[in-house]
């Protein structure tokens, strides 16, 4: 059928009614989001944001309500999707935006692709990896992988991808998301070592809509974290309290979940995986921790420094 592009939509959305057909990659996922109310009956008050983009450029993607369950987890970072009948919308000005991979590709930002169950009712088709025509000219999913002796230089809340060898996780904690509230933020600390540096990543893992993995996540895994923060500067001596955080569209990925992920050709992973080849898992064990509490950042040595 006669397809249309997401540069085109921005420039013709407001004089059209029906809409061309769409073919898209996803680059990025968001976690999904509950908002529900005890006043509102919905029956699946359910959303997720997504960045898809064609050979014109990203734009956002929103699937709204029981299409949350039906197609959540079937929509992967890389997913080529084929649209019709979907709806277009101004864009929400709060949403969080993760940072593309290719700091060159065009952002649509004012409008926004809509997914709905009715008005339209939105026809969505997976298109299989194997069936992508380069022709298409689908732009790839790009990754920000750094090392651990990369990250000191790096500043404040700079978005990065990390790969590591997990030598301790917490046990899952609870924050309060607002003072009094009777909502909380689940979370668990991590280290990870790339071989690069004799400091580890130290990683706050944010429950995300991946409760598979954020509950199996174990000391001598290979730990992927996608589109994390950079934190930065909590003491005096910021070098040794620089941690990572998960945003709103970081992905975690474990040993297990790593075949055919878009990332598995990065050269930086490829490297660390060259790397570790070269270890002895004997010798790692040993280093290795799990469960207790984590006291980050840590408190002085003495109580004169404190």
């Amino acid at each position: 059928s006669k397809l249309t592009n997401l540069g085109h939509l921005e420039m013709t959305w407001r004089s059209s009614v029906h809409f061309h057909p769409l073919l898209v990659r996803i680059l990025h996922k968001s976690r999904l989001k509950y908002y529900g109310k005890p006043e509102k009956k919905m029956d699946m008050p359910y959303q997720a944001y997504f960045e898809v983009a064609d050979g014109s450029g990203m734009m956002s993607m929103v699937l709204w309500n029981s299409l949350c369950p039906e197609w959540y987890h079937s929509m992967k970072v890389g997913t080529v999707l084929l649209l019709a009948k979907y709806a277009i919308k101004t864009s929400y000005p709060f949403k969080t935006h993760p940072t593309p991979g290719d700091s060159q590709m065009k952002r649509f930002a004012t409008i926004e692709i809509c997914l709905n169950v009715r008005d339209p009712p939105t026809e969505i088709s997976i298109i299989p990896e194997e069936m992508v025509k380069p022709e298409w000219g689908l732009p790839e999913v790009k990754y920000r992988f750094i090392t651990r002796s990369e990250l000191d230089d790096l500043p404040h809340n700079h978005s990065c991808d990390v790969i590591g060898l997990v030598t301790f996780v917490g046990r899952a904690e609870r924050a309060r998301k607002r003072e009094h509230s009777e909502d909380f933020w689940l979370y668990r600390w991590a280290h990870a070592i790339d071989g690069t540096s004799d400091q580890p990543f130290i990683l706050e893992l944010f429950a995300t809509s991946q409760p598979d993995v954020f509950e199996h996540i174990h000391p001598m895994t290979y730990l992927v974290c996608t589109q994390m923060r950079v934190m930065q500067g909590l003491t005096e001596n910021p070098s040794r309290m620089v941690y990572l955080t998960t945003s709103n569209e970081s992905q975690i990925f474990i040993t297990g979940w790593h075949k055919g992920q878009p990332y598995t050709k990065d050269a930086k992973v490829k490297s660390f995986i060259q790397w570790m080849k070269s270890q002895s898992e004997a010798d790692q064990i040993k280093k290795t921790v799990i469960g207790g509490y984590y006291p980050f950042p840590r408190p002085p040595d003495s109580f004169l420094k404190y």
